[in-house]
């Protein structure tokens, strides 16, 4: 595998870059605020899981057919359409809660609607980026990705959220609105046609659906990342779900230790954002994934054994590293192995297996917890991370992953 490691990429990236990262702000800040924002109309408990699960929702319902819109239209100019109906959105939703006219049914909806528009423009992202990064700096490029999102969401809109918040609890979402509208500006300014195909729309949503979904699973390496995604995210879901009260029953943290947690997984993922090319090309691909395999092992029987927060707070910024690495080299080689008309679908089916993990993994923690105690999710995790790790391991070996990296989609 050849890259050219460290060299700087071009102005049409540094704007897809800064819409990415700029966006990521604004979703921080109204993902902090909508909680905070039900919980302060209402007491019930199920009104107030109701907006999570309306948030999840339009990951299942619409990332399928989300991806075959993609690539049929041009993808930066639907992310521009997107991103405005996010705004509008948001405003109408600030001025009413400015105003004191906001109902949980209209919180529910403005969810809604960001998040499907959120599978849209992050597909789009995605499969924009081969279009405006030559595929020697791929890693570097999904590395710069990842890292602003890191930054931006997690090191700064989680504690800003709340300050904003607590000025008012308008300014969070009209502040993400500016940030959407910053977002389509810095698009607007990207040079070129990003349409993968002009023949597109010919056949019906379902025939280019099944088109997507049959080129994923004859792609032997591709369908084992997604599957891989899928089942891993199911106990990650899962563990993470439960790292409150482990946090509290556990470790004896309370509600600063148990954000000082989540900083270490943080301050994990930039600083595998930032080296992710370099050490990528260092290891091999191959060895990042077996690698990453191993730390997500690691990190269940950490959760399920250690009572020093220390140790897991270690064991939480080495799976931040893993997890940067694993989504750089499962975004490049995505993105290099599949047909440009064809990366809407691809990436799409991606996310609607993540999405469906994750679902699964909110439900089937609190269950394990219920029945056989606060450790049994990552006992869980464990035992499958150990499974899952056996049985792909030869799928990821080098001869394989070089003739990837190699092959023209």
């Amino acid at each position: 595998m050849t890259q050219r490691v460290g060299e700087r990429l071009d102005g049409r990236f540094g704007r897809l870059w800064a819409a990415a990262t700029t966006s990521a702000l604004g979703s921080g800040l109204s993902t902090v605020a909508a909680p905070l924002l039900v919980s302060s109309l209402t007491d019930d408990p199920v009104v107030v899981s109701g907006a999570f699960a309306t948030a999840w929702l339009p990951w299942l319902l619409f990332a399928l057919p989300g991806g075959v819109l993609v690539d049929r239209v041009d993808r930066r100019r639907l992310m521009i359409v997107v991103d405005w109906l996010r705004v509008a959105a948001l405003v109408l939703l600030g001025v009413c809660v400015g105003v004191g006219l906001v109902t949980v049914a209209l919180l529910y909806a403005v969810l809604f609607l960001l998040n499907t528009g959120e599978i849209v423009v992050r597909s789009a992202s995605q499969a924009m980026v081969p279009a405006v990064v030559p595929r020697d700096r791929l890693e570097r490029a999904n590395g710069w990705l990842a890292g602003g999102t890191t930054v931006a969401q997690g090191m700064v809109a989680n504690p800003l959220g709340g300050v904003l918040f607590v000025l008012a609890a308008s300014v969070p979402f009209l502040v993400n609105a500016a940030t959407y509208a910053v977002g389509a500006v810095l698009l607007a300014g990207i040079a070129g046609t990003y349409r993968a195909n002009p023949a597109a729309g010919t056949r019906s949503v379902r025939a280019d659906l099944v088109e997507g979904l049959r080129w994923l699973a004859a792609h032997r390496l591709l369908r084992t990342m997604a599957l891989l995604i899928g089942l891993l995210n199911v106990t990650l879901t899962a563990a993470f779900a439960l790292l409150v009260l482990l946090a509290r029953d556990r470790l004896g943290l309370g509600s600063v230790g148990y954000g000082v947690l989540l900083t270490c997984m943080a301050v994990g993922s930039l600083a595998g954002a930032l080296v992710g090319d370099r050490l990528i090309a260092a290891v091999s691909a191959t060895w990042t994934i077996r690698i990453g395999l191993l730390t997500e092992v690691a990190l269940h029987l950490t959760l399920a054994v250690s009572s020093d927060a220390y140790v897991v707070g270690a064991g939480l910024a080495l799976f931040g590293v893993h997890s940067a690495l694993w989504g750089i080299v499962a975004s490049s080689l995505r993105q290099r192995l599949t047909p440009p008309d064809l990366l809407g679908r691809v990436g799409s089916a991606n996310l609607f297996v993540a999405a469906g993990g994750n679902c699964v993994g909110a439900l089937l923690g609190g269950v394990l917890a219920a029945r056989f105690g606060l450790t049994a999710p990552y006992w869980v995790g464990f035992v499958v991370a150990v499974l899952v790790t056996a049985a792909t391991w030869r799928v990821f070996d080098r001869a394989t992953v070089t003739r990837a990296y190699a092959a023209q989609p």
